[in-house]
């Protein structure tokens, strides 16, 4: 997961949550609590406090051993709760290598079985959404696994999504760099999906004072999407053919298209000084040199 922080020590219940952030891919709220000793039942009825309380789908319980009832009932909830909720628990142990100093180790003790879920829902699920909603997953593998193999520093992901786009981590919390389909067509997006809808507007209008440049960078128009009434703003590059996922034949076509404009898209920004942390004007662009990228040159084309 592209884990973002958003919180430590959040209050749920008279209790206090000890990290809450989110999944930059899917967007969903991941818990973690810390319980520096054995599993007990007051902090397996904590983390279920804390799940419906902040309406998490991954749940993580870190502590330094399990007894066999909590493993059990971590593999329960697995079993029982629909394919998005995901309850982790993990054991925490220090370790020291020769001379080194100590250092922590983590170990997997329970965890969900993703593919059974998803066949689990697909199964009980009928008509065209289901069949698209597979498409997608398919879709997205196929794209995940040409990142992680190609630019591998864009996404940490180890599972696809059955949703119509694909979100990686722009490295700065609340933005995002979004492959989808929208509107019949394939976009490569840089979002900004901030809490804080004024963030996202300085963001968002810190790019605009670069226009010029970006777009010069880029070499071709990028649409502005100030996305009025709406929390969330971004930038976008289009494709000029209609594109469909059930077009199956295309598929490489379109993760190529996809990750070519994302080799350029991500060029230009890094050419106007990067993604901007707050509402600060981005500095001029030979304060920060473009992420060199040997694939640049073929960059060109569309679907």
């Amino acid at each position: 997961m592209d884990l973002v922080l958003d919180v430590a020590e959040h209050p749920v219940g008279g209790f206090s949550l000890d990290l809450k952030g989110r999944d930059e891919q899917t967007r969903q709220t991941v818990i973690v609590e810390n319980q520096l000793e054995q599993s007990d039942h007051m902090h397996l009825g904590q983390i279920l406090t804390y799940a419906a309380g902040t309406d998490a789908t991954t749940i993580v319980w870190v502590a330094t051993s399990f007894r066999e009832p909590h493993r059990a009932a971590i593999d329960w909830l697995n079993e029982r709760t629909d394919e998005e909720t995901r309850f982790f628990a993990v054991e925490i142990q220090v370790i020291r290598i020769g001379d080194s100093d100590l250092a922590p180790a983590f170990k997997l003790v329970a965890q969900p079985n993703d593919w059974g879920k998803h066949v689990k829902a697909a199964n009980a699920q009928t008509g065209e959404v289901s069949e698209r909603e597979g498409l997608y997953w398919q879709f997205w593998d196929q794209f995940r696994s040409r990142v992680l193999v190609e630019h591998p520093t864009w996404s940490k992901s180890s599972s696809s999504t059955k949703s119509s786009w694909f979100s990686m981590s722009a490295g700065v919390k609340g933005a995002n760099w979004v492959a989808t389909f929208t509107g019949r067509r394939l976009a490569v997006q840089l979002s900004f999906e901030d809490p804080d809808s004024d963030l996202n507007s300085a963001r968002f209008e810190a790019l605009l004072t670069r226009r010029v440049e970006l777009e010069e960078a880029f070499g071709a128009s990028i649409q502005w999407e100030p996305r009025e009434g709406l929390k969330s703003t971004r930038i976008a590059v289009y494709s000029d053919d209609e594109c469909d996922v059930s077009d199956r034949a295309h598929w490489p076509d379109y993760v190529d298209w996809l990750i070519r404009q994302g080799i350029r898209l991500r060029s230009a920004v890094a050419s106007v000084g990067g993604v901007p942390l707050a509402s600060s004007p981005l500095p001029h662009s030979d304060q920060q040199a473009p992420v060199p990228d040997a694939r640049i040159a073929e960059a060109e084309g569309t679907v």
